[in-house]
Order: structure tokens, then sequence, then C-alpha cells
């Protein structure tokens, strides 16, 4: 297998709501709300009409890609025996990933996400992690790690406890490490966790401007670069409207963004990103190829709805 992702296993279920529906049940138009409470998601869950679910995650996302893109590639993501996690599990063979996860009955519920289009087009998401973030070692199979040339993490999807044991376990059977920082709000709260593994433990990091200069508490850009040098590994940075930047050892490439785009949405624009890159570097090309490839799939999903081509 070419990349095997390790991430949070969500159900997107998209649904078409009026604004009272978002004022109604105090929800902030445009935010994501994380639900902790079982019942409170599923009494919102109850008045809904569901458009249609999407097997969704942020590497899940960025495996679809790639396997769109002709790859061989699996997924683990922790879902139970329900009718969301049998979606879920559906959802991923369709678009032919091996899901490498043998669901069972687990004391919460597959994850969730509910995206709430209001008639502006504007996206309010409500989301119950459910079991997804009960990962633990146990659930990670060395064999498919080990057959594997890339295995791909998630930031999201680290916390202390089981799932940090799953990431080490994956961690130490790999041949190549990728990982995406995720979200600022990721780095922040595991900023100690983060730096160790950047600096010793991954191979390949994907990371936002955002993200990297809260991680190295850097003053500008050109800190991120030098710290990059000095550590000796595959970093790349999309830097918004200023394009994307891959550091390899003393190599610095750069890559534009494409001009002149209708963007739409730009929930998927990482996820994709990185599926486009994992194609270049899996298939021997250039690093300015890998970032132009990674460019391209970004720039098609920013101009439709969703994290899917």
């Amino acid at each position: 297998m070419k990349i095997l992702g390790i991430g949070n296993a969500i159900v997107d279920v998209i649904c078409k709501v009026e604004d009272d529906f978002i004022i109604k049940n105090n929800l902030t138009k445009s935010t994501m709300k994380l639900i902790f409470d079982k019942k409170e998601f599923q009494s919102l869950l109850l008045n809904l009409k569901i458009e249609k679910t999407v097997s969704g995650g942020s590497v899940a996302n960025s495996i679809v890609g790639l396997s769109q893109l002709g790859n061989k590639v699996g997924f683990v993501g922790k879902i139970s025996d329900d009718d969301f996690g049998g979606k879920y599990e559906e959802g991923l063979k369709k678009e032919n990933v091996n899901f490498l996860y043998s669901k069972k009955k687990e004391d919460l519920p597959t994850g969730v996400c509910l995206i709430l289009i209001t008639p502006d087009s504007e996206r309010t998401m409500c989301t119950f992690l459910g079991t997804a973030g009960k990962i633990n070692e146990n659930d990670i199979d060395t064999y498919s790690i080990k057959k594997s040339e890339i295995v791909f993490l998630e930031g999201y999807l680290w916390d202390e406890g089981d799932p940090k044991k799953a990431f080490e376990k994956a961690i130490q059977n790999a041949n190549t490490v990728a990982m995406s920082l995720s979200d600022k709000f990721c780095v922040d709260r595991h900023k100690v966790h983060f730096l160790e593994l950047v600096k010793n433990k991954l191979d390949i990091i994907f990371t936002n401007e955002q993200e990297i200069i809260s991680l190295i508490d850097a003053k500008n850009f050109e800190d991120v670069i030098t710290f990059s040098k000095s550590i000796d590994k595959m970093i790349i940075v999309t830097r918004g409207d200023q394009g994307a930047v891959a550091i390899n050892g003393n190599e610095v490439v750069e890559c534009g963004i494409k001009k002149g785009l209708k963007v739409v949405d730009l929930t998927g624009a990482g996820d994709l990103f990185a599926s486009g890159f994992l194609h270049g570097y899996i298939n021997n090309m250039s690093l300015k190829d890998s970032l132009g490839q990674g460019t391209e799939m970004s720039s098609k999903v920013i101009q439709q709805v969703g994290a899917r081509l």
C-alpha cells in the first residue's frame, strides 16, 4: 500500500435549515460547536432532514483525494457498529479506500459532524466526536503499518492517554511518517508534545503558517525557514494567498496560488493540498511539482461545496 491514513472517522451529515433553526438552538452561524452530550446531539438530529452523508475527517479527506488520483491507500479510524458507522465504512469503500478497522459495538456512537447550511450558503457545524477520539494501540495493526510506504497521522486525533499510545505504535513501525498539525487550537493545546514529534519523530509535516509560527514561537516567516533547515525534516507550509513553501533540509521551494478562482467553500483546502503533495512525493516528483499537485487539488476543491472532488 502506498499511504495509510490514521485519523478521526467522522460522518459529515449535511442538512439544509432555515435561519430560525440556528437561532432556536442557540448556535452561532458560521462556527463549529463541539457537543459532548449524546442526548443534546440526538435531539438536534431528530428535527432534521438529511440531504447527504459523507465519510469525513481531515486525513480521511486527504486519503480519498489520494485514491481519486489513482494511489493504493487505506484508512484507520474508530467507528461503532451502528447506522452511521455502516454509512462511514460504505462511503470509504465506494472511494476505493481500504478501510482497515473492524467495527464493533462501542460505548459511544460513531462520530458525526452536522453541517447546517442556511439559505445564504453559510455552514454552521456541530460536532459530536463519539468513539472517533477513543482510538487506542489495539486499533493499530502493525502489519498494515509496515506494509505502507507512508503513514499519515492527523493532529486533531492526538491526545494524552490512548490516542498517544496509538500514535507511538504507528510511528515505531512506520517506514515514513507524515502528520498534519491540523489546527492552531491543537498546536497551542499540545505544544510541547507536537514540538517533540516535529523535531524527533516525524519525517513530513503539513502545517499552515499560523500553526508553525505558534508551535515554534517564531517572530516571522524567516524564523520558520531557519527552524526547518535546522531539524532537517520535510516541512510543507501553506500560506493562504501567498501560496505554499516546502523546506527539505537546505532546499526551499515556493509555489504561488492559482489566480481568478471563484472561491465557494474553503473546508477541504488543506486536506486536498496534502493529497496532491503526497501524490507527487510518493510518485517521485520533484518538490516543486509536488507543491504544484497540492495547489491544483486545493484550487479545485475550494470552487465547490464540501471537501470531496
